[in-house]
C-alpha cells in the first residue's frame, strides 16, 4: 500500500482539531478512554441526557492544553445531537481576550452564540431587555453602533463586542456600565432567550438545549481585583452566576484550579467535581511501559498514514512511514502521551524529510525541542522536576501552575487516582541528570 504523502502531512498538522462529525476527520479518531482512567465524555453526556430536560446541569471539564479536549467535546456534541439535543458549541478564544475576561463577557458571548445558532434553525428571538441595552450602551459609549431595532440578537451583541475587543479603554468603560447589570443580563438570558428557545426547540422535536464553551481553560493567570488570579475570580468568586443559566452547560476551566486552595469553593459553587482529561500513559506509575497506551498512540500515527486500514494491517506498514518500528515507539514514548506534542514532533520531522522518517531525523527534532523547553527552566525548578520524577506527585508545590502550564509536568490517571511525571523530553536534558 502506497503512502499518500500530502494527505499524511495534512493529517499530522498539530494545530488541527478533529471534528468527528466530519467523515474525513472521524477516520483519524482514536478512543483513548480505556487507558485514560475513565470514560469522561460518556459521563458528561449521561449527566445531561439522564436528567429531566427541564433540569439544567452545569459541568466543568479540564486537562492540559493540547491533550485532546476540543476533539472530545466535539464528539460529545455529535453524540448529544444524535440523542435529539440542540447543541451550541463555540470556542471562547474567538470572541474573548484571554488576558482580560469578565463574567459579563462570557454571558454576552453565550447569548450571542445561542442566538446565532437558533437563528440558523429559524428561531428568532427579540428579547426586550437586550434591545434596550443595545441602545443604552451606544449612548453610554458615545459610539455609533448602527444597531437597528429589528436587528437579530447575535448581530447586536456581535457589534458591541467587536467594537470593544480591540480597545481596552472602550472595554473597560463597557464593563463599568455592565457590571451592576450582571444579574439583569443573566435574568434576561434565562427568561427571554434560553427558556423560550427550549420551548420552541421542543416544538421542533428536540430534547433540550446544551451549550459547550471551549477554550476557557486558556485564560491567562493575570491578576484581577482583590489580588485573585483571573481563573479564581471567574470560576470561584463569580462562579455562582456562571452556574445559573437555565440550560445544560459545559465549561472548560484552567487545570490550575484543581491545584489551588480554592478547589473546595469551586466545587461548592458548581455542585460538581471538575472532570479531568489526563494524558495517555506511555508508562505506568511504577515506571514499566504501558503496552495499551503505546499501542493506541502508534495506532493514532498509523491511521493518519493509512486511514481506513486496521491496526492489525497497518502495523505491518510501519516501515513505509519510519525506518523501523523502534523509531515509531521512540516517538510515542518521548511525547509523554500528550497528543499535540506527538503530532508536533512528527510534523517537524515531516518538515525536514519525506518518509520513511529516520531515527537520526527524529533524534534531531527531539534535541531541538528539548533545548527550547529547557531555556526557561531555573535551577530551583530543576530540583522540583527531579522530585516529581521521583515521587510522582505535585501536591504542595507553589509553582505547580508554571510547571503544568509550561508542559514541564503531565498528569496521568489510573485506578488509584492521579499521578504525575515530567515531560519525557526534559528527561533528555543534561540539567535533569545533574
Amino acid at each position: 500500500m502506497k503512502l499518500d504523502l500530502k494527505r499524511f502531512y495534512q493529517a499530522c498538522n498539530p494545530m488541527k482539531t478533529l471534528v468527528v462529525s466530519k467523515p474525513e476527520d472521524r477516520q483519524y479518531y482514536i478512543d483513548f478512554s480505556k487507558v485514560r482512567g475513565s470514560k469522561i465524555i460518556n459521563e458528561l453526556g449521561r449527566t445531561i441526557s439522564r436528567l429531566s430536560p427541564d433540569e439544567p446541569t452545569c459541568q466543568l471539564f479540564t486537562g492540559h492544553i493540547g491533550c485532546g479536549k476540543s476533539t472530545e467535546l466535539l464528539k460529545l456534541k455529535l453524540e448529544l445531537e444524535q440523542q435529539g439535543f440542540h447543541v451550541v458549541y463555540f470556542e471562547s478564544s474567538q470572541s474573548l481576550d484571554t488576558a482580560d475576561v469578565d463574567v459579563t463577557d462570557i454571558l454576552l458571548a453565550i447569548a450571542r452564540e445561542v442566538g446565532q445558532s437558533l437563528e440558523a434553525v429559524k428561531i428568532n428571538l427579540k428579547p426586550g431587555y437586550f434591545q434596550n441595552l443595545f441602545r443604552e450602551v451606544a449612548e453610554f459609549l458615545q459610539t455609533p453602533l448602527d444597531i437597528g431595532v429589528e436587528a437579530e440578537l447575535s448581530v447586536g451583541i456581535g457589534k458591541i463586542t467587536a467594537k470593544t475587543k480591540d480597545s481596552p479603554n472602550l472595554r473597560s468603560q463597557l464593563r463599568q456600565y455592565l457590571e451592576p447589570r450582571t444579574n439583569g443580563i443573566l435574568e434576561s438570558i434565562n427568561k427571554e432567550i434560553l427558556k423560550p428557545a427550549i420551548e420552541k426547540l421542543k416544538q421542533q422535536g428536540k430534547q433540550g438545549l446544551v451549550v459547550i464553551i471551549d477554550n476557557l481553560d486558556r485564560i491567562d493567570n493575570t491578576l484581577k481585583g482583590y489580588g485573585q488570579i483571573q481563573p479564581e475570580y471567574l470560576f470561584v468568586e463569580r462562579g455562582e452566576q456562571l452556574n445559573q443559566l437555565s440550560c445544560h452547560v459545559v465549561y472548560t476551566i484552567p487545570l490550575v484550579l484543581l491545584f489551588s486552595n480554592t478547589l473546595g469553593r469551586l466545587t461548592n459553587r458548581f455542585g460538581v467535581d471538575p472532570k479531568v482529561l489526563p494524558m495517555v500513559p506511555v508508562k505506568l506509575r511504577d515506571g514499566t511501559r504501558s503496552s495499551e497506551g503505546m499501542r493506541l498512540l502508534q495506532q493514532m500515527v498509523m491511521v493518519r498514514a493509512f486511514p481506513g486500514v486496521s491496526w492489525e494491517q497497518s502495523q505491518h506498514l510501519i516501515t513505509e512511514v519510519f525506518d523501523s518500528s523502534e523509531t515509531l515507539e521512540r516517538l510515542c514514548l518521548v511525547s509523554g502521551g500528550h497528543l499535540r506534542n506527538l503530532l508536533m514532533i512528527l510534523f517537524r520531522c515531516l518538515q525536514q524529510d519525506d518518509p520513511p522518517i529516520s531515527r537520526e531525523c527524529l533524534e534531531s527534532v527531539i534535541k531541538k525541542r528539548c533545548n527550547e523547553l529547557t531555556l526557561a527552566i531555573t535551577p530551583d525548578e530543576w530540583e522540583v522536576l527531579r522530585e516529581v520524577a521521583r515521587v510522582k506527585t505535585l501536591r504542595g508545590h507553589e509553582n505547580y501552575e508554571l510547571l503544568l502550564r509550561s508542559m514541564f509536568v503531565f498528569e496521568y490517571r489510573d485506578e488509584d487516582g492521579s499521578w504525575f511525571d515530567i515531560n519525557p523530553i526534559l528527561a533528555e536534558a543534561k540539567d535533569f541528570q545533574l
